[in-house]
């Protein structure tokens, strides 16, 4: 089974300007509209995908709970919906409770443009109820295009500050962290519960086969996740990419594993995260 941690409902309707101001002059994109049908189409390759949209109140970006509960229904696609919270948003603990009624199971945050810290106890309410409710955690960690972004709280062992204070909480770091791989390796290794997807890894070949090396020199590859990024990347293009990081070879150095990727790309992700569908 082939499961994909990482897609995004994405409206531009829920992302006022962001897009526009900030992301397209360094992606040279326009805004990735996505659809029941375009979302279907890219899925083609998966068996099962967790799907999530965007809240960061400071920029003006917001994706109802009700928004991604709707779009699960209308894709043919096995998925399973995820909420996107602000935990910096008064009345979040009542949209998180939204969201458990709608069948929600996890929750994206995305600190870099809610410009929340994590690591201040004023959270942990949040991070309480999240637990409560057994839902899974996933974090952007690493760069953003977007200038008002803070840098700061999007770091690894941010998440490590987390799981110490909720050893308990399922929790995946996105990305890999890049381009943090290395803190986010450490942070894998002492923290049982706290896991990373290689979305976006294949994008940057040089970058991402120095992470897949130390993940493998560090015996934490049964802790790495599949996800595309869609709608950046497709999951075809995901895997395809993985697999050409393979295929690197300089004289006597490391290099990833065939083996690593089969791993990545079909790992259980579902029994790890505890999850059902």
């Amino acid at each position: 089974m082939i499961i994909d941690v990482h897609t995004h409902f994405m409206t531009r309707e829920c992302w006022g300007n962001e897009w526009t101001d900030n992301w397209e002059p360094v992606y040279g994109a326009p805004f990735p509209e996505v659809t029941p049908a375009k979302y279907d189409e890219a899925m083609q390759d998966v068996d099962v995908a967790i799907v999530f949209g965007l809240r960061a109140t400071a920029a003006n970006v917001a994706t109802p709970n009700k928004k991604i509960a709707e779009f699960c229904k209308e894709t043919k696609t096995r998925t399973i919906g995820f909420m996107a919270l602000d935990p910096s948003d008064t009345d979040v603990l009542e949209q998180m409770k939204e969201g458990v009624r709608l069948g929600l199971k996890g929750i994206k945050l995305y600190p870099v443009l809610a410009h929340f810290d994590p690591r201040d106890s004023k959270y942990d309410s949040f991070f309480s109820a999240a637990q409560k409710y057994e839902l899974v955690l996933i974090w952007h960690v690493g760069a953003t295009p977007s200038p008002p972004g803070d840098l700061s709280i999007s770091q690894p062992l941010v998440i490590d500050d987390v799981a110490r204070r909720f050893p308990g909480l399922t929790q995946i770091m996105a990305h890999l962290g890049h381009p943090w791989q290395r803190e986010t390796i450490a942070v894998l290794r002492k923290n049982r519960r706290v896991f990373a997807d290689i979305s976006a890894s294949w994008a940057r070949p040089f970058d991402g086969y120095h992470a897949l090396v130390r993940a493998q020199e560090w015996s934490v590859t049964d802790k790495l996740l599949f996800g595309s990024d869609f709608p950046l990347w497709t999951p075809r293009v995901a895997m395809d990419g993985l697999y050409a990081i393979a295929e690197l070879r300089s004289g006597t150095l490391p290099y990833v594993y065939k083996e690593t990727i089969d791993q990545i790309i079909h790992q259980d992700a579902l029994s790890m995260l505890r999850l059902s569908i």
